[in-house]
């Protein structure tokens, strides 16, 4: 049976700063490199896991954590996949704002919608707006009409998907022949998406499920990848905490 490991990247920058992210591109800081060492750490304790494959985002946050927690779990031989379908939700124009201001000017339900909703986007950005990712060189490849301006957690979900049928479903049928694991180090909403997809969360439960950032969680799979059970590695009271501070970050 195949594992699947999901790890929301450590603490950012801008995570730090308590700023909308979403497709900006900003390193961990220290506290998030920690984190990350301590994911890889984390991982290593887990002695009947055989990580055989790695997936993240193409933004530097994600990558810096996979090579942190990898290096940290002897495993950075690993071969890599790198997808734009694995970015954290595209924040329009909230992108660089202040959460706690954002939720004093414009009130905490409104923002709440915008973080939390399913289906509600953010404002967008406009034509030209230096925000925008249109000409950084990550995404050449990617159709104009896929790079978004803003979006919803269900955007997300079918950006998500067929990156997971198409590639990292593949990967773990091949991975489920020889008992092997397959990470994916993401952000707070592409995993939310992929959670979604795995464990079949309705559309109304969803905005309730937070993700702590730096702390594997592991998702035993039977060889149709239903989920047979899942759980957060380390002391579970550490992974409600950190989920909770995620919580509070809009005030």
């Amino acid at each position: 049976m195949p594992d699947l490991i999901l790890l929301r990247h450590g603490r950012s920058i801008w995570n730090e700063l308590n700023l909308f992210t979403g497709w900006h591109d900003v390193d961990l800081d220290a506290q998030g490199e920690v984190e990350a060492t301590r994911a890889g750490e984390l991982l290593a304790l887990e002695g009947d896991l055989d990580l055989r494959m790695l997936h993240t985002s193409v933004l530097t946050r994600a990558i810096r954590t996979a090579e942190l927690a990898l290096h940290a779990a002897q495993r950075s031989w690993l071969p890599v996949r790198r997808s734009w379908r694995l970015n954290e939700r595209h924040y329009g124009d909230l992108t660089g704002k202040d959460k706690k201001e954002t939720a004093d000017q414009f009130g905490l339900d409104q923002v709440k919608l915008w973080r939390r909703s399913y289906d509600v986007p953010p404002p967008p950005l406009g034509e030209g707006d230096p925000r925008r990712s249109d000409l950084d060189p990550r995404y050449r490849d990617v159709p104009a009409e896929f790079i978004p301006a803003s979006e919803c957690l269900k955007d997300v979900v079918a950006r998500v998907t067929p990156y997971f049928s198409d590639v990292i479903a593949e990967d773990l049928r091949r991975e489920a022949v020889r008992g092997g694991a397959v990470i994916v180090v993401a952000h707070g909403n592409s995993l939310r998406a992929l959670r979604k997809v795995l464990e079949n969360i309705a559309d109304d439960e969803i905005a309730a499920l937070e993700i702590p950032t730096g702390i594997p969680y592991r998702v035993r799979l039977d060889n149709e990848l239903n989920v047979l059970d899942a759980r957060y590695l380390g002391d579970p009271a550490a992974a409600a905490a950190a989920a909770e501070a995620v919580a509070r970050q809009a005030g």
